[in-house]
């Protein structure tokens, strides 16, 4: 059951990124072949994020834009904010990580 509601939880968020992000190719940041890939990174660390009960996958914001994963929000404590960040660095295809995590208790 959780593997499967971690699974729905990166579908809704690739869907997301695909069509909310639509417009970053048509301004020319990036390749269609990056950019696809780019969305198949943010998914794969979300997911795996939702997949961890020590990081609130809710809390923390995943961008990646050619290969270089973004990331953002809040976290509990600094085990979390380091969980997510190795998280992140641990998926494949990722060329860097920036943690931008805030620690608020």
């Amino acid at each position: 059951m959780k593997y499967a509601r971690a699974l729905a939880f990166a579908a809704v968020a690739g869907i997301t990124i695909v069509t909310a992000t639509g417009c970053s190719v048509a301004r020319d940041q990036q390749t269609v072949g990056s950019y696809v890939d780019d969305a198949g990174i943010t998914t794969a660390v979300k997911a795996k994020m939702a997949e961890d009960k020590n990081v609130s996958a809710t809390s923390i914001s995943v961008e990646t834009l050619n290969g270089t994963v973004q990331l953002s929000g809040f976290a509990k404590s600094q085990a979390e904010k380091n969980q997510a960040e190795n998280i992140a660095r641990n998926t494949k295809h990722v060329r860097e990580v920036r943690n931008s995590i805030v620690v608020r208790p």
